[in-house]
């Protein structure tokens, strides 16, 4: 459910290119070194929007240095080293674990339940530095998989649970800013959860499993009897709820004053997470086409 908050290269300079990769290094580095090498694999593009935006808007102190690394051995590379960028780390592992157990409780994925096994003593430290946030994201998590138990079809209800955890996590502290940020955070979760159930559309049907879109997908395609055009018609509602929610966020960000980063998180709300939309888009319609043959 994570990796759709993504940015668009060929639109970036050069340096701010340099910038996104110091913070999305930065966020690797924590993870490393508080949770090891398996804590690692939490990393995702979304945490380190997060990082871009709470550095951009509250401008922290920060240090910059060159390191290296496993993967790139033999060129330092720069990471920006600040408080938000453990937060992100901290977050991402937290949403990976619960994700995991998740997934080991409905589906009984052995790999999940090993992975949480894993990281189960770090994310314990988590807890302990964010009590009040673990509360909310267990609750959410929770009404959530009840409602995919129940098949549930309410899109704005069941996409708002996982709003609700995102808003929960892009509020760092009370401050002015706090309501921005909330929604800013909320619309960003059903982006991400709308869009994962986009991304897993055909497999889910074939599989049999819940999908919050299953209902609108299949009322289209008994409406038209150009099962194509309705194919088209489901894409183009899809689209309309993914712009929906990423206007709402693109509202709240220029809400915000964020000058640091500012053009980066641009890209990435206007540009960025649909050059990811649209590539599942042409994987929907390719898909498609194969089954129909």
């Amino acid at each position: 459910m994570f990796g759709y908050i993504v940015f668009n290269k060929p639109e970036l300079k050069f340096r701010e290119f340099e910038e996104y990769r110091s913070c999305y290094c930065g966020v690797c580095r924590k993870l490393r070194k508080n949770s090891g090498f398996m804590g690692q694999l939490a990393l995702n593009y979304d945490v380190t929007f997060l990082t871009l935006l709470f550095t951009g808007l509250y401008e922290p102190e920060t240090v910059i240095r060159k390191v290296r690394c496993i993967i790139h051995p033999f060129k330092r590379r720069c990471i920006i080293d600040n408080k938000f960028s453990e937060y992100s780390a901290d977050m991402g592992l937290l949403l990976v674990y619960y994700k995991c157990i998740d997934d080991w409780k409905d589906d009984r994925k052995l790999s999940r339940y090993l992975y949480a096994r894993f990281i189960r003593k770090k994310v314990g430290v988590i807890e302990q530095k964010y009590p009040d946030k673990c509360n909310v994201i267990k609750n959410m998590l929770d009404k959530l998989s009840e409602y995919e138990k129940n098949e549930v079809q309410n899109i704005d209800e069941v996409s708002g649970c996982f709003g609700n955890i995102m808003a929960e996590i892009f509020c760092f502290g009370n401050d002015i800013w706090e309501d921005s940020l909330r929604r800013f955070g909320f619309y960003m979760g059903k982006y991400i959860y709308l869009t994962d159930a986009y991304d897993d559309i055909f497999a889910d049907i074939k599989s049999g499993s819940y999908n919050i879109l299953r209902t609108m997908y299949d009322g289209i395609m008994i409406k038209y009897s150009d099962k194509n055009e309705a194919v088209e018609h489901f894409l183009d509602e899809c689209r309309k709820l993914a712009t929906m929610m990423i206007t709402e966020c693109a509202r709240e960000f220029e809400k915000l004053p964020v000058i640091m980063y500012a053009d980066i998180i641009r890209n990435i709300l206007y540009s960025g997470v649909w050059c990811r939309f649209n590539e599942i888009t042409a994987k929907i319609r390719k898909t498609y086409k194969k089954e129909e043959k």
